[in-house]
């Protein structure tokens, strides 16, 4: 990437910064994101189940979409109408364009839908519909209904005497309309699609394969087998018609912990009252009657416009099911994960021995664990400090700490339990720590805990040594398989001391500002973002080579946007690769010309902060668990740390910042209108794909550690037998002489 540009700083300053038209609105560009999403689903380069997979993630993205930002645009609309719903409002004006844009999504969704379902028949896999069954088949569905479906469902009529039922979020529900044979009037009942049961049913087909093939694996909804037996649940009756409906509630949780005595029962209590958060939005059946709309509208309390027609699947995010089918051929390729070269036996002697970086998920996440199993065991460890955000249903890491309580160890961990739907794993976590003795702290009053940050406090032989591991990713090692991430291994004394004193802010209370190496939110993160913005663009100012490179989640923070586009007018090039939401325009005249906005989504989640400011001996490098967001910067704490080892800031560039620049495939550029386009390979080149050349960027780097460290212990062995040409590298051959920990054996001697 080019490390100067053109500075328009005394012909544009009139330029206003606050210009609302020089920001995309954070609502739009965020639906921009799940379109890119959604384009992965309809991308014939991926796996046929991977395609599925993306359309799932498409559609369970939006629900959250609703739940969390939609519901918060209705909360305004109340407060900026009054009631009054005719008023003129720049909310509703908001909500009115979400709606044309989400509408039309759902369309091509649906649309996709249909032509996934049509390569699936072609793959064996059929999603069939119940008149499609043969009369055997129907007969099993029949018996599978009365069997393991009818003693569970529970048909709610509403009428006087019936108040219309609660209806929990994202669940699917039929609208069934009957009527009375003899007196001819119809009812209306709610009947809902069972949670506990399977969506995706799957019926044995009668069908035999050809040759060698696999048998055909036909899939019927659990809601059309309901539709097809209404009939059971109301015996006399005559069925009018059954239409598909689903609910999304507003789920964000609103926490008062200056009125809470006891936070954990306070956030328990909360998570269980957000299932009766006020309805959103009504996805419901295309071909659903005026009348069954008008009654789901009225008692939903929603307005027309937040009515979503279907004509297809309700709640694509069910496709997950699907995508999980264990048809090799239609996934991606296993993934192979890596250790750190020299990893095994002791992890405190290799941490000590020089600082070590993780690139995730293409490195494993065990290194982590054994760091904290290892130090769980040690009678040398005194103290094992821990935050937590989201460390999973199965968390490997608060089990290793629940030992380490056990044995004796002082276990401190910050636990943070309103990690949005995470609550109720963080909940368990919590007692299960303090079920072991260990303490366990919520964090800073009104702030979540984001940072991710270990400490292990060791007695060895020249006094205590401080073990730390940093991260732009979670202590999860589920998500460490699935998403890119970067973690730091260092006993640099100044970052244990400043990690030492987060440690110590979080558990007591503590006005500290002034870290040593670290910059943490809400204090000094943002001054530090803001300094180094401005010091890049000193030298550019002067004419002189500059830089800015930032890979992060989300941009939508106004101070920090208009710092970049400040430097941008001083001529600094500045490369934002930006996962999801972004707020700043790149290249409108005067502003931001010098900007480059760039998106990847590839078969990771592309979730590791990156910054780097300056160029050669003035290149700062960061690493960071903090997105460019009002929200990171000032209610959460988030921790800023440099990377000062010109090896790994080598590997960073190596491994993240030129596998993106070579991508032709998977990088979106945006423009300046918020819009984004694909890049597309040169006509009869060979796409690159930057996850797939980081991936092999690292496997290559393992096998060069690995036969550097084979030849060498080769060369040990040959001068211990005294007969230099005996052994040869081929004598001993990499597969055989590297063991699964990563240790390398050559004729006795181990590295």
């Amino acid at each position: 990437m080019l490390e100067t540009g053109s500075s328009n700083a005394t012909s544009h300053d009139d330029v206003a910064l606050d210009d609302p038209t020089l920001y995309v609105n954070r609502e739009l560009s965020w639906l921009a994101f799940n379109e890119r999403v959604l384009e992965q689903a309809s991308d014939p380069s991926w796996p046929l189940l991977e395609r599925v997979k993306f359309l799932a993630i498409y559609a369970a993205n939006l629900d959250e979409f609703f739940m969390i930002r939609v519901s918060g645009l209705h909360d305004r609309r109340a407060a900026e109408t009054g009631g009054h719903e005719g008023r003129n409002s720049a909310v509703i004006e908001e909500l009115a364009t979400i709606r044309l844009t989400v509408s039309e999504l759902s369309e091509r969704a649906q649309a996709l839908f249909v032509e996934l379902a049509a390569e699936l028949e072609r793959n064996g896999i059929r999603l069939k519909r119940y008149a499609a069954l043969s009369e055997r088949e129907q007969r099993w569905t029949r018996d599978y209904f009365r069997k393991q479906v009818f003693p569970v469902l529970t048909p709610l009529a509403v009428d006087p005497l019936h108040p219309f039922p609660f209806v929990s979020n994202l669940s699917l529900s039929l609208a069934v309309e009957a009527e009375d044979p003899e007196t001819r009037e119809r009812r209306v009942a709610r009947v809902k699609v069972p949670e506990s049961l399977e969506r995706l049913l799957h019926v044995p087909s009668e069908t035999k394969p050809a040759g060698d093939a696999p048998a055909p694996l036909d899939v019927l909804l659990l809601e059309e087998l309901i539709a097809e037996n209404l009939g059971d649940l109301f015996p006399g009756m005559t069925i009018v018609g059954s239409w598909a409906f689903r609910v999304t509630r507003d789920m964000d949780l609103e926490i008062l912990e200056e009125e809470a005595a006891d936070l954990l029962s306070l956030v328990d209590r909360e998570v269980r009252r957000r299932r009766f958060g006020e309805a959103v939005r009504l996805e419901l059946a295309a071909d659903a009657p005026e009348r069954i709309r008008h009654l789901l509208l009225e008692n939903l309390e929603l307005d027309p416009t937040d009515v979503y027609e279907t004509r297809g699947l309700l709640g694509l995010s069910s496709l997950f099911a699907l995508a999980k089918l264990p048809v090799a051929a239609l996934h991606d390729a296993p993934l192979h994960q890596f250790l750190p070269p020299g990893w095994g036996g002791d992890p405190f002697a290799r941490i000590a021995a020089g600082e070590l970086l993780l690139h995730h998920p293409y490195e494993s996440f065990t290194p982590v664990l054994d760091l904290l199993r290892a130090a769980a065991h040690d009678p040398n460890v005194l103290a094992i400090k821990m935050t937590l955000y989201r460390a999973g249903s199965d968390a490997e890491a608060v089990k290793a700490l629940v030992r380490a309580a056990e044995n004796g160890k002082q276990v401190a961990v910050s636990v943070e339990l309103k990690a949005r739907f995470d609550e109720e794993n963080n909940i368990g976590w919590a007692r299960a720590l303090e079920r072991a003795g260990a303490h366990v702290f919520y964090g800073a009053s009104g702030l979540k805990t984001h940072a991710k940050a270990l400490l292990v406090v060791r007695r060895e032989a020249d006094g205590l040594r401080r073990y730390v591991h940093l991260s732009t990713g979670n202590y999860n090692a589920s998500t460490a398989r699935l998403y890119t991430d970067l973690g730091f291994f260092t006993t640099d004394e100044l970052i244990g001391e400043d990690v030492t004193e987060l440690f110590n802010a979080l558990s007591g209370f503590s006005r500290e500002v002034s870290y040593r190496k670290l910059a943490v939110a809400p204090r000094t993160l943002r001054p530090t973002l803001v300094a180094q913005i401005r010091r890049a663009a000193a030298p550019a100012r002067r004419g002189e080579p500059a830089r800015i490179f930032a890979k992060l989640n989300a941009l939508v923070d106004p101070e920090v946007m208009r710092e970049l586009y400040r430097a941008s007018r001083a001529g600094v090039p500045i490369d934002l690769l930006v996962r999801g939401t972004c707020c700043l325009r790149p290249g409108v005249p005067g502003v931001s010309e010098n900007v480059r906005v760039y998106s990847l989504l590839g078969r990771f989640l592309e979730h590791e902060r990156v910054y780097l400011f300056g160029t050669g001996e003035t290149e700062e490098f960061y690493l960071a668990s903090a997105d460019w967001m009002p929200r990171n910067l000032d209610r959460r704490v988030e921790v800023l740390f440099p990377i000062e080892s010109g090896a790994l800031r080598a590997r960073i560039r190596h491994e993240v910042i030129e596998p993106f620049e070579l991508d032709d495939c998977r990088v979106y550029t945006m423009d300046r209108e918020g819009k984004y386009q694909r890049r597309k390979p040169a006509p009869g080149a060979a796409s690159i794909d930057g996850q797939v050349a980081a991936q092999e960027r690292v496997a290559a780097d393992r096998v060069a550690s690995v036969r550097g460290r084979v030849e060498r212990l080769t060369h040990l062995a040959q001068e211990e037998i005294g007969r230099d040409g005996l052994l040869e590298e081929g004598d001993f051959p990499l597969e055989q002489a590297v063991s699964d920990d990563g240790v390398v054996r050559v004729a006795g001697h181990v590295e």
